[in-house]
């Protein structure tokens, strides 16, 4: 066994341990990974509707454009991108690729913070905003959006978005564009992909689009299976129920049997396997280069190779990324895979040839990654899927290592961590993991606190890390019921993230130490099996299923080049040898650990980070992906008698609103204390407290 680098797949790890050799000998190739060419394509001065000033920083303003990039695929940097060395090559052995980019800044960057926000957008769709600023409008390619509370604004900070996700595409969109591999050859790659199309209740979808065009139109070349849920046995559609919409194409698949329920009794959804032979793959890993190269232009750089100047030329002290979703987990794999690391520069005189690492990003705030990475630096790439219990399970996105923690994993026969590259290099940046309590339930984000066999892990070792569980917040909030059972959980992190980005800051900053990690664990019984019921704690509410469905620790196997980034074996060989836990609740069903809001600690309703899909037979039913639940309490004891709820009512609760409104405040006040929620967010608390019409 290899207790070197095995967590790194074989390939990978022969260029990681030539880079280490190197290193020994005192000097390391400089790389050639950079912006080349920066287009400034529109400037707007000052931003935002009606042109408003934030306090002491003044105006902002907003500059859009593109960059250009080259990456050396020769260099052990790059080298790791899966295909680099079979995309086309520029006339100095380079490989370029362009990304739109947009920056918000302060028309006078002497009155800024001096620190950057760089958001990694989501499918090429702005949060930013909205989760900072409580804005109602997101910035988009072309417009500022909403500036909403000038959270970010007041405090003087640069925003900056970069694009990086081949799967974003359409106008107003951050997007990219990145070269087609080949073979040696010149003669197109082919290989096996899996797409599914998720056709939900009351869906009736004229095609269903490819990430890559098929390689033939031979329909014995490809299946196509059905399925109610995750866990029933996929059954086989015939040729005669699916076509290609344009047999030249080859880029959309229909459903011709007119029932998209699925044949047989599926509905009112069903997943559908499309497997087939898959041509012309991205070298979709330069994703990871465009945002590691941006980042360092926009810190370093003075101009282009044109002479076009920097647009926070000499002004950058600190880069944060912050991140919704899907690109937290390529923020993960962005670090694991040792892109936090900036093109190398010299210390002093070359001749020493000593060379210093320099970080990408200082710090990271990662809301609701999961403890995952995503289906990315791989041959036929598909960024845009995502694993929950329900959908996109046949994706290579949750691979050891899991944790930031060095383990062994008794199951692969592996030892590492996520974050060894960096740490050889001393490139870490601190990290705040924070996860909704859904991403335990659809996404096995256990694993990334525990070993996946009982046990809880050391996180003092992860030492640049921290971990917190919004307790009973859902993956995405909402109040209607749409294709769940219940009223959806309406929970949303903005109080909570806003605290906790000035914390990362100070942390990166000053070096003061941020709040203590908040998440459930093994040792104190807070994280629990989600079966039995009675175990997991979550109480009998009348009308309410609870089957304890959960996204299970799976492993994936993919075929023999796996290693090198390429899946031969589709669908994947399937095993569950990793356990998996889920928050413990109280007596209301509410998560027992983690940061508990007012409205959980001080609760007048059930919240759940789960919640059911409205199937035919609901007692069987998948988790409805993203959802949680929101159940409220009865408002007397009368009332909640008649129903047979075993929750107290608010009646019971609270003898007085003058009591609940107190409660609250005590509340609020205390996760201020703890440097979790900031004084304007305990205010909104309280006057909503006084509000509200409880008991």
């Amino acid at each position: 066994m290899n207790h070197i680098m095995p967590t790194i797949c074989a390939r990978r790890a022969k260029i990681y341990l030539s880079l280490i050799g190197i290193a020994s000998l005192g000097f390391l190739p400089v790389a050639n990974a950079r912006v080349t060419q920066i287009i400034i394509a529109n400037t707007e001065a000052p931003t935002f509707e009606n042109n408003p000033s934030f306090g002491s920083v003044g105006q902002y303003e907003r500059i859009e454009g593109t960059i250009t990039g080259e990456v050396d695929p020769k260099d052990p940097l790059n080298a790791i991108i899966v295909d680099i060395d079979r995309a086309p090559k520029n006339a100095n052995g380079t490989v370029g690729y362009t990304a739109s980019f947009q920056i918000l800044r302060p028309m006078d960057l002497s009155k800024g913070n001096h620190r950057v926000i760089f958001e990694l957008p989501n499918r090429g769709r702005t949060n930013v905003l909205g989760l900072f600023n409580d804005s109602g409008t997101p910035n988009t390619t072309t417009s500022s959006g909403d500036p909403g509370n000038a959270f970010l604004m007041n405090q003087g900070y640069t925003i900056v978005e970069g694009a990086w996700d081949t799967s974003a595409q359409g106008a107003g969109l951050f997007t990219v564009q990145f070269p087609i591999a080949t073979n040696k050859d010149g003669s197109t790659i082919t290989g096996p992909a899996t797409e599914e199309f998720v056709i939900d209740v009351g869906s009736t979808p004229a095609s269903q689009p490819l990430t890559y065009p098929a390689a033939t139109a031979d329909k014995s070349k490809a299946s196509l299976t059905v399925r109610e849920n995750y866990g029933d046995a996929p059954q086989t559609v015939p040729a005669s129920g699916w076509d290609y919409i344009d047999t030249t194409a080859l880029n959309a698949v229909k459903l011709t049997s007119g029932n998209f329920g699925g044949p047989g009794s599926f509905g009112p959804t069903a997943l559908y396997e499309f497997t087939y032979v898959a041509k012309q793959p991205v070298v979709v890993g330069l994703g990871y280069a465009a945002l590691r190269d941006l980042a360092t232009f926009l810190r370093n750089a003075k101009t282009d190779d044109n002479g076009v100047t920097n647009p926070l030329r000499g002004d950058v002290q600190a880069i944060f990324t912050v991140c919704s979703s899907q690109p937290c987990r390529t923020t993960r794999d962005f670090v694991l895979l040792g892109f936090n690391e900036a093109e190398h520069s010299p210390r002093k005189a070359s001749r020493e040839r000593n060379f210093e690492h320099q970080k990408v990003f200082d710090g990271m705030l990662n809301w609701k990654g999961g403890g995952s990475g995503i289906f990315m630096n791989y041959r036929l790439a598909q960024p845009g899927r995502t694993h929950r219990q329900h959908i996109a399970r046949w994706t290579p996105e949750i691979q050891f290592p899991f944790a930031d923690v060095d383990m062994f994993d008794r199951v692969t026969g592996k030892f590492g961590s996520r974050l060894d590259r960096c740490r050889r290099t001393s490139t870490c940046p601190k990290i705040f993991e924070a996860n909704s309590a859904n991403e335990y339930w659809a996404k096995a984000s256990s694993g990334l606190t525990t070993d996946g066999q009982g046990h809880d892990l050391d996180l003092d070792k992860a030492g640049n890390v921290r971990y917190y569980l919004f307790s009973s917040f859902p993956h995405g909030a909402g109040t209607a019921q749409g294709i769940c059972q219940q009223p959806q959980n309406p929970l949303a992190p903005n109080q909570l993230l806003r605290a906790l980005l000035l914390d990362l800051d100070d942390w990166v900053s000053t070096g003061r130490e941020p709040p203590r990690n908040r998440i459930p664990r093994l040792a104190d019984k807070t994280l629990a099996p989600a079966l039995p019921q009675s175990g997991m704690g979550f109480p009998n509410i009348p009308g309410v299923i609870y089957n304890g469905i959960h996204h299970t620790g799976d492993l994936l196997q993919f075929g023999p080049q796996f290693d090198d980034g390429i899946l031969t074996v589709l669908p994947p060989n399937v095993d569950i040898p990793y356990k998996v836990y889920v928050p413990k609740t109280d007596d209301d069903g509410n998560d027992i650990a983690g940061i508990r809001t007012p409205d959980v600690a001080v609760p007048v309703a059930t919240y759940t980070g789960w919640a059911l899909r409205a199937e035919t037979h609901p007692e069987q039913a998948d988790g409805c992906d993203a959802s949680g639940q929101r159940l409220p309490f009865a408002a007397t004891k009368t009332a909640r008698l008649a129903l047979g709820d075993s929750r107290f009512s608010l009646q019971e609760r609270y003898k007085d609103h003058a009591t609940y409104v107190n409660l609250v405040t005590a509340a609020a006040q205390r996760l201020e204390h703890e440097r979790l929620l900031l004084e304007q967010d305990v205010q909104a608390y309280i006057a909503a407290a006084e509000a509200a019409a409880v008991p």
